[in-house]
């Protein structure tokens, strides 16, 4: 079979989950929702608004990420893993074509939950503050990075599905390693903190102006260099989980 075969069999057996669809619509509901929160709320002009609008984007990376590793561990579980790798041998394939249409279905919502959030805050902001707009200084790269976000995560939720293959077990492992490891690097690493999934988002990608809280805040990494960071994480999850694919039986 070839590889776009191969990922359109993916994405007939992505969008038959009806969970998928209620997984994102719950991820997009959640993320807006915040975003209109932080609108009706926000009474500090100096704030960056942007950042608060994309606030939403903290709890959506959880769901798509857990929704990227059961993409993988539902063929374990129902068994029906065997039946895809009888239909494509070339395991790597596999875990490519998986990547290939659940990074752009994530991609495109991620996106879209992101321009809604900002369009959400913006449009309800009370209290005398001005609204920004996609064109003001950092604004668009912003809601770009951050909606891109939800495609690395869930990417990353993926690669560590193949790797440890068990829904429950791998679930725990992303969530530890997006939202709890980081307050112990904090900890211990106080410089490596700023390489953490989710103080990437907060504090480099969806930011419009340079994070600075003093000697108490590690040296936070460029828009672009989280960018490259977090690809680097679903990059690397998906290599190793690639590579144990191609060795372990079904």
């Amino acid at each position: 079979m070839t590889s776009i075969a191969a990922a359109r069999m993916e994405w007939i057996k992505l969008r038959s989950l009806r969970s998928t669809w209620w997984t994102l619509a719950v991820t997009v509901a959640g993320t807006v929702g915040i975003g209109l929160a932080v609108g009706l709320n926000s009474k500090n002009a100096t704030a960056d608004l942007t950042n608060n609008a994309l606030a939403g984007v903290v709890p959506g990376l959880l769901l798509t990420g857990v929704l990227g590793v059961l993409t993988m561990t539902g063929e374990y579980s129902s068994g029906t893993i065997r039946a895809t790798l009888a239909v494509v041998p070339r395991r790597g394939v596999v875990l490519a074509a998986k990547a290939a249409v659940f990074g752009a279905v994530t991609l495109i919502v991620g996106e879209a939950a992101a321009f809604t959030a900002f369009f959400a805050a913006s449009t309800t902001v009370r209290h005398g503050i001005t609204a920004p707009t996609p064109g003001d200084p950092g604004v668009l790269r912003a809601i770009v990075l951050s909606g891109a976000a939800f495609c690395l995560i869930g990417l990353l939720g993926l690669g560590l599905g193949a790797i440890v293959r068990h829904s429950a077990a791998a679930v725990g492992v992303l969530v530890a390693g997006v939202y709890v490891v980081v307050q112990v690097i904090g900890f211990f690493a106080h410089s490596a903190a700023a390489y953490m999934p989710i103080l990437i988002l907060e504090n480099s990608l969806s930011t419009t102006r340079p994070v600075t809280c003093g000697e108490s805040c590690p040296d936070f990494l460029s828009a672009w260099a989280g960018l490259g960071m977090l690809s680097l994480y679903a990059v690397i999850a998906l290599v190793a989980g690639g590579w144990l694919l191609a060795r372990r039986n079904a």
